[in-house]
């Protein structure tokens, strides 16, 4: 059994609308381990059901804020999007005493983990070391590990066109991202702000620093199988076994367990 708790609105002092977040836990339990959970382009905290849901059930605090890009604040997009998104994560690491408190019961702060899908596994990455144009590049130290979902891979001549233009920020650098991470893509993932194919989805393992570990789900479009909600319109290639698939990996692997990927998918680590 778990429970939710929205909107819990964090100090943003500066922010162009408040911050809120969900918190997903158990309903028992203390001394939890935290996921701080960072959505695609456009979704929002209520997104994400399928794993974040499924964390919560296994025993994590799952806390999910709604960056500024969201639909449900309609608000335009700017240059400073991909910072505004890293400042939100490091705010709900500064406030973890207020979603201790909406809790109720006392957290394991030295097992804090970040996931992402899409931009939010750039957003994530961020907080592992990845850097973005003139970002430090250094991993905060309050971050265990890291999922990392669908994440975009290098800049450069890599994109498109369109995505050049449109994206600027599109640009990482993942050789500082040196905190250990699962790494999950599809291998039909073939996205159109990338001239190279699926392969483009995997940088995040390939050029980073070890120890990390890569999980290719068979078949796997841009939604993994439908991660980012229950019968989401946006998900391509509805598969529960897929989803099950990630449930099943990811929870092991932030738990720290051993990781088995099975015939839906290849796992490799270095």
């Amino acid at each position: 059994m778990l429970i939710s708790i929205k909107p819990v609105v964090l100090p943003a002092p500066g922010r162009v609308a408040p911050l809120r977040v969900r918190i997903s836990a158990p309903a028992e339990g203390r001394d939890l381990p935290v996921v701080l959970f960072s959505h695609g382009f456009g979704s929002s905290m209520d997104g994400y059901g399928p794993l974040t849901d499924h964390w919560a059930e296994h025993g994590f605090v799952v806390v999910q804020p709604t960056h500024l890009d969201s639909r449900t604040l309609g608000l335009p997009l700017t240059p400073d999007t991909w910072r505004t998104r890293i400042d939100d994560l490091k705010r709900v690491l500064d406030r973890l005493d207020l979603i201790e408190a909406a809790v109720g019961r006392p957290l394991d702060r030295r097992t804090v983990a970040v996931a992402g899908h899409s931009f939010g596994g750039q957003t994530a990455g961020a907080l592992l070391g990845l850097r973005v144009l003139d970002s430090a590049g250094e991993p905060d130290p309050r971050v265990a590990r890291g999922v990392l979902l669908a994440t975009a891979g290098r800049g450069g001549d890599d994109l498109t066109p369109y995505a050049k233009t449109q994206f600027p920020w599109m640009n990482p650098s993942f050789g500082t991202m040196t905190t250990p991470a699962l790494v999950v893509a599809g291998d039909k993932d073939d996205s159109p702000l990338s001239v190279r194919g699926p392969d483009w989805l995997t940088d995040a393992y390939h050029l980073s620093p070890r120890p990390k570990s890569l999980l290719t789900v068979f078949g796997a479009e841009h939604s993994l199988g439908g991660i980012g909600g229950y019968e989401a319109r946006e998900t391509t290639d509805e598969s529960p076994a897929r989803v099950a698939l990630i449930q099943r990996v990811t929870t092991a692997y932030l738990r720290g367990e051993p990781v088995v990927a099975g015939e839906l998918g290849r796992l490799e680590s270095r």
